[in-house]
Order: C-alpha cells, then sequence, then structure tokens
C-alpha cells in the first residue's frame, strides 16, 4: 500500500506539510513556511511581470482591496484597488519598461501576514514604437518595502514602499531613435 499522500492521524500531518486547526499550512513547519515564502516571492514577480509585459491596471488585483502604493520620498500615496487601477492604467502607451528584481527576502509575521524586501532596477522609455533599442542605463535603482497578506487563499499585497536610491528622468525616444536589428 502507497502511503505518501496518506495523513498521519497522530499529528494531522500530511506530505505537503503540517496544518493548523483552519485547515492552513502551519508557518513554523519547514514545509509550510516554504510554500508560504514562495507564494509570496511569486507575487512580487507577478506584479513587475504585469507591469512591464501586461496590462499595466492589472497589477492592482495583486493588492488587496485597501492596498497601499507609497513612495518613502514626497507625497504619492495611492489607496485602493479602483485608485491603484487608475494609476498604474495612467501609464503612457508607448513606455517599454523592464524590472530586475533581485534579493527578495520574505519573512513570514503570522500563518498569513509576510514583510518582504526586493532590491530592483528599473530600465524604461518612452516613445517606443517597437523593436529592440540600444542599451540604456536603469532610470531607477532602489527596493520595494512591502506589507503581505493571505486574503481569500491568496497572496496579496496590504501594502508597498517605493525607495529610491538612484534615479533620473525617463528618456523620450524621438523620431531619430529608429529601433535596431538583430
Amino acid at each position: 500500500m502507497d502511503t505518501t499522500d496518506a495523513s498521519d492521524p497522530r499529528d494531522g500531518r500530511d506530505r505537503r506539510g503540517r496544518r493548523d486547526t483552519l485547515g492552513r499550512l502551519d508557518p513554523l513547519d519547514p514545509v509550510g513556511r516554504l510554500i508560504a515564502e514562495r507564494a509570496c516571492e511569486r507575487l512580487i514577480v507577478e506584479f513587475v511581470h504585469t507591469l512591464d509585459l501586461g496590462e499595466p491596471g492589472d497589477v492592482a488585483e495583486l493588492f488587496t482591496p485597501d492596498g497601499v502604493w507609497e513612495w518613502a520620498a514626497g507625497d504619492r500615496r495611492i489607496e485602493g484597488r479602483e485608485a491603484l487601477r487608475a494609476y498604474f492604467a495612467g501609464r503612457p502607451a508607448d513606455r517599454l519598461s523592464r524590472r530586475l528584481c533581485t534579493n527578495i527576502l520574505v519573512t513570514l509575521t503570522s500563518a498569513s501576514t509576510a514583510t518582504a524586501n526586493t532590491y530592483f532596477t528599473t530600465y524604461r522609455v518612452d516613445g517606443h514604437t517597437g523593436g529592440m533599442l540600444p542599451p540604456r542605463l536603469p532610470v531607477q535603482v532602489g527596493r520595494y518595502e512591502d506589507t503581505l497578506r493571505e486574503h481569500d487563499g491568496r497572496w496579496l499585497l496590504t501594502s508597498r514602499e517605493l525607495s529610491l536610491d538612484f534615479a533620473g528622468p525617463t528618456e523620450r525616444l524621438g523620431p531619430a531613435d529608429a529601433p535596431t536589428k538583430a
């Protein structure tokens, strides 16, 4: 008899990790901790993937309904999913951006909450009409400081604070900036 998927009735444990009384993975169990941390890391990567390659306004769905996006320096604070959707959907349609995220450090603070710190580098130009461009310097290097929460069975951002260590203006391409051919 194969018992690899069977639960052990003595401790409520199955092959995916220990569960709490509500059926959630116990973050103190090594497997539960890894699963929760990985879900948070994936959310962080999904955010930049959606912003760079998807519909920018869709990143609002990665926040809790009362989620907040805030810049550490300045007065930019956007609260709530609808405001976040409008903010991110308002990006210029001709913007080409790519963000690189590294050093993602997730810390579980409970079975359903976590914090995370992530370094990011942003490459961005406006006025892009297609094709590959010559290399550019990054326009931003900074970090995201996130608070995350499991909401309806899915990890979401409750707040994201963006801090910039290096920043410059976004270049606007002109007609003379023709894309190169690979």
